[in-house]
């Protein structure tokens, strides 16, 4: 047995102490550490201390989890008034304790690279790291996984709740094609193993002649995330296949040659109504797969394949489907070692007869854009997903729902305080009441520096309650000095 699978086995007891009612001392190591490729990551560098704040929110599990102390990584440490906001979202007499078992460990650089490279270059810090766990119970909740969050935890003696880097590529599109197919997950129609444009055109032209009401084509990248991979070409009256190579030859230069390391072809998806749902999974060190939420995702950008924001739960209509798919996904995934937290995202477009056609896209080897605001409704209105209703149920039984998006923006507030948002949402009554168990949770704040943008989830008794909160707050803010306060993509 190597060194980092004798860590490894130690992850069922480091989890199972980190439960509501367990009275075990334990350390949670929260590393939003992501590491993507340079691509990707060049779209966000300027923000990755911001979106590493997105996971301060995992803190507000610390009321319901009383022997749990978290330690969060960020390279850039987050604003005394942002702690002080998250302790005012907890009961009074809950906010001291929560305050004195959060530590935040800054590893202060800001180059576009994962916190988790750069804790790697601070042996000091390591080494007060793993001091400071003493013996105790404790693991690292990555965003994903790669031999930098690897190495990181053989150097704190600690296992990693995610999948290891050798299974990235099950994550692939190609590579989920199959899977779906295996599970017997619908798909569009297409292809996978591209690589050229040769095989691209070939593609294309297959889907045509199999498909001819497709109105175009996702090209997509494997080793991609995000929407950045994928280039969608819509059809024109034309069927002729040098016009289709021209188009295809036309994509940029870094994406064709992104293609020659695989990729995929499928039908765009369409209809009178389409919608983009996801579903949530987590696999256990035992190889159990549990749905945790289903989610409509809010896509933007020029071809609507970039990632705004997200509704809980799904569609009622679709919800139980989804978690079906998940699960039925996840127990594959299991089977081949995979480990933590998955996500599959689906198109679903509805059909003539009024039910929804359903499609699997993708899926996600780690934490993504839906797992912050499912950790504020976890732990702010305890209760459970219910797979068959696709609801979920506090622990009173009551249903909630919520939206959430990282993308709102106005320049005009770039540089403004946190605060002045946090008193704004505040003073209207929006704020999330413990007491109900509804209202709006801000997050990465820190992010009003850099572009004048920041996040919220607006939990709701009633999908009705949460878009009217989530709608209240953006008129509040503009009232406020946010005169263009609006949805905006990268």
């Amino acid at each position: 047995m190597d060194g980092f699978t004798e860590i490894q086995s130690g992850l069922g007891a480091a989890l199972a102490a980190n439960r509501p009612g367990s009275t075990v001392p334990h350390v949670l190591v929260a590393l939003p550490s992501f590491s993507v490729g340079e691509s990707l990551l060049s779209h966000y560098a300027d923000r990755i201390a911001a979106l590493e704040h997105r996971y301060l929110l995992a803190q507000l599990m610390l009321p319901r989890i009383a022997h749990c102390e978290l330690v969060f990584i960020s390279c850039q440490a987050p604003s005394r008034e942002v702690l002080d906001y998250y302790l005012s979202l907890v009961a009074a007499d809950q906010r001291a304790s929560m305050k004195a078992r959060l530590r935040v460990l800054e590893v202060p650089d800001l180059s576009a690279r994962s916190v988790a490279a750069k804790l790697l270059d601070r042996p000091d810090l390591v080494k007060d790291l793993r001091a400071s766990l003493r013996g105790r119970h404790a693991h690292i909740e990555p965003w994903n996984v790669t031999a930098a969050e690897v190495e990181l935890a053989g150097r704190l003696g600690i296992p990693i709740n995610g999948t290891a880097p050798e299974l990235w590529p099950l994550g692939f599109k190609s590579s989920g094609r199959r899977l779906f197919a295996e599970a017997g997950v619908p798909v569009p129609y297409g292809r996978e193993d591209v690589r050229s444009v040769d095989e691209v055109v070939d593609a294309i032209l297959d889907i045509r002649a199999q498909r001819p009401q497709a109105t175009g084509v996702v090209i997509k990248t494997d080793d991609s995330g995000a929407g950045d991979g994928n280039q969608v070409l819509r059809f024109g009256e034309s069927t002729d296949s040098s016009q289709l190579r021209a188009d295809v030859e036309a994509l940029p230069a870094w994406y064709l040659a992104d293609l020659t390391n695989g990729g995929i072809v499928e039908e765009l998806i369409t209809g009178s109504a389409v919608t983009s749902p996801s579903v949530q999974v987590d696999i256990s060190p035992d190889g159990e797969a549990v749905v945790l939420a289903t989610h409509e995702q809010v896509l933007g950008g020029p071809d609507g394949q970039v990632y705004l924001g997200c509704r809980f739960p799904a569609r009622l209509e679709y919800a139980g489907q989804l978690g079906r798919y998940g699960e039925a996904v996840g127990r594959l995934l299991a089977r081949r070692g995979a480990l933590g937290r998955f996500s599959v995202d689906f198109m679903s477009a509805l059909a003539v007869d009024g039910g929804w056609d359903v499609f699997a896209l993708e899926i996600n080897l780690r934490k993504g854009g839906t797992t912050h605001p499912y950790a504020v409704l976890r732990n702010l209105a305890a209760g459970h997903y219910d797979v068959d209703s696709g609801e979920w149920l506090t622990d009173e039984g009551s249903p909630r729902h919520y939206e959430s998006t990282d993308n709102l923006v106005d320049p005009a507030w770039r540089g403004r305080p946190p605060g002045e948002v946090i008193q704004a949402v505040a003073a209207a009554g929006l704020q999330f009441n413990p007491a109900t168990q509804t209202g709006v949770v801000l997050h990465m704040l820190s992010c009003l520096a850099i572009d004048g943008r920041l996040g919220l989830t607006a939990i709701g008794g009633s999908p009705g309650e949460a878009a009217r909160l989530h709608a209240t707050t953006a008129e509040v803010l503009t009232e406020s000095g946010f005169r263009q306060f609006q949805h905006a993509g990268r």
